[in-house]
């Protein structure tokens, strides 16, 4: 079994169309959508007959009407300003729980948050494991490492080949969640000033990691100077070029419709695509 983790440094380079796209080109795979802060691997995926799951983690401050003298020494001494009226503010509360240990009566209590939810859910692609975190609930990770070890043990009960990840972008503790442990990450970029910037952070923390790396120029012929630079870059840094995609509309017309690009087109950045599949499957059966 080995997983295929799909991230970007920033937002928008296209990483979830690439990710569909393997989901439909792959075979004996489970898929794992990561990102859940902004999971959208699912509209593409269209899963069907899910089971929901929820999840708890964090906590908030809870106030016993009953004991609380109204002394004011939570109040005063919250640095998150989440209590009023000797009512907390859960929006505000970040569950550090100094209140509950300084309060005389011993009113306050601390109580876990639901935080989210995750699924398990059929798509014609196969399985796939995803959530979806509550409102202003926090991404610490520990939701990410769920999803993942949901997926790889739906792969070693179905005995699936692959896992293919769609990672969240950046290079915070999501982004670690997702990449330990995996045996390719796949960062997808674009020739922009910022997209060189963040690629050089991706492939930092994958390279901490020991985590081997391909790179994917989405949108390449944009600007010839600064794909250049990201051939260089990738080459100083040990990393390989997966694809060079070309901008092609047809990818938003497929996203339009609700599926991968590669069921929509054979041409254009659909061909690259199953083209840097090939590549992807060739780094690691090596």
């Amino acid at each position: 079994m080995k997983e295929v983790v799909i991230l970007s440094g920033k937002g928008g380079t296209g990483k979830t169309s690439i990710a569909g796209s393997f989901a439909a080109l792959a075979h004996s795979k489970v898929l794992c959508d990561c990102d859940v802060d902004a999971a959208d691997l699912h509209l593409l995926a269209m899963p069907r007959n899910g089971k929901t799951y929820e999840f708890w983690s964090g906590q908030t401050a809870c106030i016993d009407q009953e004991k609380c003298s109204q002394c004011g020494i939570c109040q005063d001494n919250c640095r998150f300003e989440a209590i009023a009226g000797f009512v907390v503010d859960s929006a505000a509360c970040e569950g550090c729980g100094f209140c509950s240990h300084i309060c005389p009566e011993e009113a306050i209590s601390m109580t876990e948050n639901l935080a989210g939810r995750w699924f398990i859910s059929e798509t014609e692609f196969g399985p796939l494991v995803h959530a979806r975190l509550g409102i202003a609930q926090e991404n610490s990770g520990k939701l990410v490492t769920m999803v993942r070890n949901e997926a790889r043990r739906i792969a070693q009960e179905k005995d699936l080949c692959y896992i293919i990840t769609d990672g969240p972008p950046g290079i915070g503790c999501p982004v670690i969640s997702s990449l330990s442990g995996a045996d390719l990450a796949l960062i997808v970029t674009e020739p922009t000033l910022s997209g060189i910037h963040d690629l050089e952070r991706v492939m930092g923390v994958c390279s901490h990691f020991k985590v081997p790396t391909m790179v994917c120029i989405n949108k390449y012929d944009i600007n010839a100077e600064n794909t250049r630079q990201i051939e260089s870059m990738s080459q100083d840094m040990g990393s390989t070029i997966a694809a060079w995609i070309p901008y092609d509309n047809a990818v938003t017309e497929a996203l339009v419709r609700g599926i991968p690009v590669v069921q929509y087109s054979k041409e254009g950045a659909a061909k690259y695509i199953s083209s840097m599949w090939l590549s992807i499957l060739d780094q690691l059966t090596n």
